[in-house]
Formats: C-alpha cells, structure tokens, sequence
C-alpha cells in the first residue's frame, strides 16, 4: 500500500503553480445605455483608468496582458492575462468593474487555464523512436543530427509552452475545446500509444504552418467548462481560417474533438481599443 508522503516533503500550499502560469481570457461588451448615462468626466477618467490598467508595461500590469477588439456580435473588447500569480489576474478583472467605465462594461465570457507541457510532447527518446518507427536506421548519421537537433530545441519549446511569448501579429483567434467521449468514439478509452500517435499527427499539420500561426494551448480540466483552451495568432486572418481547416481532417480532430465557441479578434493598445468601440 502507498502511503502519503509526510507533509514535510510537500510543497507549501500556495496559490500559484509550481512551473507554469495562469491565464484568464475575458471578453466584455460595451452597454450603450449605460454608456451614454455617464458624465463626460467620468468617462474621460474610465478612459485614463484602463489606458493605465491594461499597459503591459504598466506596473499593474500581469506577466502577460493583451488587449484586442472582437469581431462580431459576441464581444466588443477581448483581454488576455497571463502571470504566476492568480490574485494578480484577478485584481485587474475587479479593477475594471470598480473603474469609472466598469458600468459600461458587461462581461460576456470568460475562461480559466493554466499552461502546461501536455503528455504528448514526446521526450527525446520517444522522438528516437518515432524515427525507427518511421524507417529510419540508428545508423544513419541523419538519425543522429535529428535527435541531437530536437534534444536541444525541446528546453526552448516546453519554455513556450509554459511561459509564451506573444507574437507581434495583429490577429488572434481563441476557441474552448474537448476530446469527445461518444461510446463510438471515446478519446479516453484509446490506449496512449494510439493516442500519442494521433497527436503526433495533428501537430505535423500544425508545423505546416510555422511562420504564419502560432498557438498556445492551455488546459482547463477542473478549471472550467471545457478541457482546453487554444489561442492562435496570425499573420493575417486567412492564416487563422487555413490552420483550423487544415488540422480539422486530423483524426484527432475530426473523430474525437468537439468545439467550443470562435471569438476572431484584432490586438491593438488599450486606447486604440477603446476609440474604435466608441467609448
């Protein structure tokens, strides 16, 4: 029988993670009649408050913070928090309800994740084996130059992973997402080898598309509603609409996963965001 390990060999209870960070999207619509209800100060100040809230470079500001402008019906304004500290993203959702334009601003959507290294990034020895698996000798000196090159790329990438950088493009897409669980198409019930195998796939797809999209997937199991949340960014919105399209014909993706709600939205500073929606 396995025992607890005693308290004094766990971890200090705490509220932040022990690698990665956490990340909330939140999404807000302007609501016109309280809009106009508001003095021309107090909406000049609500301007000022959240032009200084939402600086990422602010002293407020989140590890991460981006600010964008929604297509369509489903949101005016779109925000991205990302730090260590959950108390911290969540200070500067409480400071825009408090904020002169907090009345304005109703909340339309929100969710919750972390950033993780997920199981089916493969270890250097599984991307070996990958290699025999796909005809390569061990002998050959190319085997060896490719997992020498992966060995030493993976550090950087598991990085990206847990602690993103965003890139300086100006679109960026979000959508919550699972993995079904049909009785005639569990994801749960395949063995890991299969579905490592089906991952591995999925992100060939995804690699066709280096330079054009980046993505970041959080996960959200217990956290939300959903199990994870993926957000692009692109070059431009045709890159957004190819790579979903593309990577819908995976297996992984067109027998197993099930999606959520698209919000499309442009990044742009604070005070450009709130001077397109008329505030």
């Amino acid at each position: 029988m396995n025992r607890p390990a005693p308290s004094s060999e766990l971890p200090a209870p705490s509220a932040k993670l022990e690698q990665g960070w956490h990340c909330l999207h939140l999404y807000y619509r302007v609501n016109q009649q309280v809009l106009v209800g508001l003095s021309p100060a107090d909406r000049k100040l609500g301007i000022e408050q959240l032009c200084q809230l939402w600086n990422p470079e602010g002293p407020q500001a989140t590890s991460r913070l981006q600010v964008s402008v929604v297509s369509g019906h489903k949101a005016d304004l779109g925000l991205l928090l990302m730090d260590p500290d959950p108390f911290k993203i969540e200070a500067i959702r409480q400071q825009v309800r408090a904020s002169a334009l907090g009345p304005a601003l109703e909340p339309t959507y929100s969710f919750v994740s972390i950033t993780e290294v997920s199981e089916y990034v493969p270890t250097v020895e599984q991307f070996a084996e990958r290699l025999k698996q796909d005809g390569m000798s061990a002998d050959d000196p190319a085997f060896g130059v490719k997992t020498k090159s992966y060995e030493q790329r993976l550090p950087m990438m598991n990085r990206q992973r847990l602690y993103p950088e965003f890139p300086a493009w100006p679109v960026t897409c979000f959508y919550p997402m699972n993995k079904a669980r049909h009785p005639l198409a569990n994801w749960y019930t395949e063995p890991f080898s299969e579905r490592s195998r089906l991952m591995a796939e999925h992100a060939t797809s995804g690699i066709k598309f280096a330079g054009r999209v980046s993505q970041l997937i959080t996960a959200s199991t217990g956290m939300d509603d959903w199990e994870w949340g993926v957000t692009l960014w692109g070059r431009n919105p045709e890159a957004i609409k190819d790579i979903v399209y593309t990577m819908r014909f995976d297996t992984a993706s067109a027998r197993y996963a099930e999606f959520g709600p698209f919000y499309i939205s442009y990044i742009l500073p604070a005070a450009d965001a709130l001077a397109h929606c008329q505030i």
